[in-house]
């Protein structure tokens, strides 16, 4: 059996091969071992794996004594929602935007926080210590020591009640606003609760099956939002993931308003009303170049981290700061959240636009002028292997010097995938393609492909 590995976003797999039932009740024991609690908050995705995970993670929880409260499909910032109110570590059965064969489990202590990376590396090695011990387990509870497993039918609405008092009673009124749920985690909730401050909504995918999650839909396939809203009349668009813990927009036009623009809004909004602490704004190495640009020119300070919204996180309460997020559409909102909120940023962005006045289109428009940005997922045999791969970075050195201060090149193994992303900024989309084509040439012939 394959060990588990958490990556950005926690382990991830395909449901019932890579990460099987026996693995996620060797991370349910670990994981109670690790972080000792009375008892764990469960919620998941719409995904068909879903509850086979979370009954065999729930039991492996049990088995080591620890209550196991479960939430049923709830958003994965519901549940981290959940866990800072309860002061209880929580879990999510979730592979966020992946295909819904896909299935993953990610950790969040009892603040509502994902955990360090280094409690993370004690969960692996304790998964470890339990799979090679299978044979020879060690004493377990008996009798009343055997942790209980109960539902909380009331966690949703804790979750709406937080979202619903996030604009602090301003409303909605007078917006239609189209919301694509991505038949996920958020179906449910996110159009009642922009309807509840009184917008006008029109959902779409908000009917999950189990196997229609991000299918052709949601924050990786906005496509039929744009359409939807255009043909609609509609103010705006809002698309979320399979587990809403990012949301990208469609403004009134159909064109696709993402998180590096979302930010910026966000942030020179903030700033203005005197709420952008230290009037900075944390981004990742993936965030436009146009960006950096923007919030120089209006004197925001600008932190870069690490791809991944626990960085972001980690930046935001190390320096005490209110804002940050990445290209994706994760945003955090320090002050109102402990990680990535697609349906709270959603609901922020309305009343940003509903106080600002403008249509999105012109705001959108105004607040940066984005570089053209190539990206591409390269499938390698080794992706570990980036780091030594010489001819590789040989060529970014001489992608970069070509390019000047007017561009940039990321490369980086994915957290989560055998993918090596190749990332290029120029001032031209040629340039950028070009520069990007021969580098993911060379990265497949010196990592290899699967």
């Amino acid at each position: 059996m394959a060990l588990a590995r958490f990556g950005t976003d926690g382990v991830r797999g395909v449901a019932n091969d890579e990460l099987t039932a026996e693995l996620a009740l060797a991370i349910g024991r670990a994981t109670a071992r690790v972080l000792p609690a009375p008892a764990f908050l469960v919620g998941r995705d719409t995904r068909r794996s879903g509850p086979l995970l979370q009954a065999a993670l729930s039991a492996g929880l049990a088995t080591e004594g620890a209550d196991v409260i479960d939430l049923g499909v709830l958003p994965t910032p519901g549940v981290a929602t959940v866990a800072a109110r309860r002061r209880l570590p929580g879990v999510v059965i979730s592979a966020s935007h992946n295909p819904f064969g896909d299935n993953g489990i990610k950790l969040f202590s009892s603040l509502g926080t994902k955990l360090p990376v280094a409690l993370e590396a004690d969960v692996e090695r304790e998964i470890a210590s339990i799979l090679e011990d299978a044979e020879r387990p060690p004493r377990r509870p008996t009798g009343y020591g055997v942790g209980r497993i109960s539902a909380d039918p009331g966690a949703a609405d804790l979750y709406r009640d937080e979202l619903v008092g996030a604009t602090d009673g301003r409303t909605l009124e007078g917006l239609h606003v189209v919301v694509d749920c991505a038949n996920g985690a958020a179906s449910a909730i996110a159009p009642g609760v922009l309807a509840a401050l009184g917008a006008t909504v029109t959902s779409l995918h908000d009917a999950p099956d189990g196997t229609n999650i991000n299918e052709k839909c949601g924050s990786t396939h906005p496509e039929e939002l744009a359409r939807t809203v255009a043909a609609a009349g509609a103010d705006l668009g809002l698309a979320l993931d399979g587990d809403a813990d990012r949301v990208i927009a469609v403004d009134g036009e159909g064109r696709i308003v993402d998180g590096d623009r979302l930010l910026g809004l966000f942030a020179l909004d903030m700033r203005q009303r005197g709420l952008l602490a230290d009037d900075t704004v944390v981004i990742t190495v993936m965030t436009n170049l146009g960006f950096h640009i923007a919030m120089r020119r209006a004197g925001v300070g600008v932190h870069q981290t690490p791809v991944g919204d626990r960085h972001v996180l980690a930046a935001l309460d190390a320096h005490g700061w209110s804002l940050g997020g990445e290209q994706s559409g994760h945003i955090i909102f320090r002050d109102l959240a402990t990680t990535g909120d697609g349906v709270l940023s959603g609901l922020l962005l309305l009343d940003l636009v509903v106080r600002a006045g403008p249509p999105l289109a012109r705001l959108a428009a105004a607040v940066m002028d984005r570089l053209p940005q190539v990206l591409r997922n390269v499938a390698v045999a080794d992706r570990d292997a980036l780091t030594r791969a010489e001819p590789v970075w040989a060529a970014v050195r001489a992608v970069e010097a070509e390019l000047g201060d007017r561009g940039r090149v990321l490369l980086r193994p994915s957290g989560t995938e055998a993918l090596v992303r190749v990332m290029v900024e120029a001032e031209t989309e040629q340039a950028a393609l070009e520069a990007a084509e021969r580098l993911v040439s060379i990265v497949v012939a010196t990592l290899g492909v699967p």
